[in-house]
């Protein structure tokens, strides 16, 4: 097999379970770190001529991540394009076994048995705790309705406060943010890097929970620790 993917957490799906079998991933495909493929420009704006060029027996992408004018370029040059809707945890289980069945793989890998048992054994949330999840800054955005991310959090006791949004990301301004008076922030290090000195200076006398984007809203390997992980940066951030 010879696959391109399109999407970060697919591309370490991919490149743990069946090394070799890509060829090419995007500028964001940060993991594994010694990944060594072509690249093809970032998940909203692909080199198609390039891909093309790879000649993939597979294309992987994701129906939020990537968008439907790329994807269709690549059906019309005559490429197999897989894509992948995820917004829940389960679901994200189902569609990496599709994946990497689609890639050739003959079984479920260990990761993926351990990442679902690990989810699996989350004790029930004691109280809950609700919270904004901004994703963007200049304008401000945050988690809106049926997100991976907002799913991830439910799980672990945490309502974020616009999942009855009409918008899946929408763009809040800041005092309405500051105004919903959440008993937290979370801030992810992606899609904007949220870090220590950028993003809680918003959000003065709330806590504000510093988490890693890549365990709110990968679905890949990372889900094996991503329900520690994540629980420990929450907790700590509500000390």
């Amino acid at each position: 097999m010879r696959v391109v993917s399109l999407v970060p957490s697919l591309t370490e799906a991919v490149a743990v379970t069946l090394p070799g079998v890509l060829v090419g991933a995007t500028d964001w495909c940060t993991h594994p770190a010694d990944l060594d493929v072509t690249r093809i420009g970032g998940t909203k704006n692909p080199d198609t001529e390039r891909i093309r060029a790879l000649a993939p027996d597979l294309v992987i992408a994701n129906e939020e991540e990537n968008r439907a004018p790329d994807l269709d370029a690549l059906r019309a040059a005559g490429l197999s394009v897989l894509v992948t809707e995820v917004r829940r945890v389960p679901q994200a289980f189902a569609e990496l076994e599709r994946v990497l069945r689609a890639c050739g793989a003959r079984g479920r890998p260990g990761w993926l048995a351990e990442a679902e048992e690990a989810w699996a054994a989350l004790p029930r949330p004691e109280g809950r705790t609700t919270a904004v999840v901004p994703i963007w800054r200049r304008p401000w955005m945050v988690l809106g309705r049926d997100t991976f991310a907002g799913d991830v959090l439910a799980r672990l006791g945490v309502d974020h406060l616009y999942t009855g949004h009409p918008e899946r990301y929408p763009r809040i301004p800041l005092e309405e943010l500051r105004a919903a008076a959440p008993d937290l922030v979370v801030l992810p290090d992606e899609p904007y890097r949220f870090t220590a000195d950028d993003g809680p200076e918003a959000f003065p006398g709330l806590p504000c929970a510093l988490v890693s984007g890549r365990h709110l809203t990968w679905y890949g390997p990372s889900l094996r620790e991503a329900p520690r992980m994540l629980a420990e940066a929450l907790r700590a951030a509500r000390r």
